[in-house]
């Protein structure tokens, strides 16, 4: 299983984003290979609301409502210790600032025993995770 980051989501649909090819031809593997992926509700809604300033609100909630109905998408929620854990790992990595959507992540993906993430962030690197696609 793979867990998407908010970037690669982005990617995929502005073309203006520096990423945007690597993004298209990831998900194109992702698809091929039919490896599972698994996001939490907190990268979702990063998601919509800078699809929504990008590139319109409409397309945001269009976006929106193919993700939550996808049956290939696993969405993790975290619980309130999940939460707590984060805060402590946003103290860890403060001196790089690390997003707490980025600490939610990595306690969802630790308490899933998902290694792997499709992200263009190196913070998942810096907290021990494989990123996938390499540089």
């Amino acid at each position: 299983m793979i867990f998407i980051d908010t970037g690669p989501f982005l990617a995929r649909h502005i073309e203006r984003d520096q990423h945007h090819r690597t993004a298209v031809a990831a998900w194109r593997r992702l698809a091929g290979d039919g490896r599972r992926c698994a996001t939490s509700n907190f990268v979702l809604d990063e998601t919509f609301t800078l699809l929504g300033r990008r590139a319109g609100y409409a397309f945001a909630a269009d976006r929106a409502r193919g993700l939550l109905a996808s049956p290939s998408l696993l969405i993790l929620r975290p619980v309130p210790e999940d939460e707590v854990q984060a805060v402590e790992l946003l103290e860890k990595f403060a001196d790089q600032e690390v997003s707490f959507t980025d600490c939610i992540s990595f306690v969802l993906m630790r308490r899933h025993r998902i290694r792997c993430a499709f992200a263009f962030d190196r913070h998942f690197e810096r907290a021990g995770f494989q990123v996938w696609p390499q540089a």
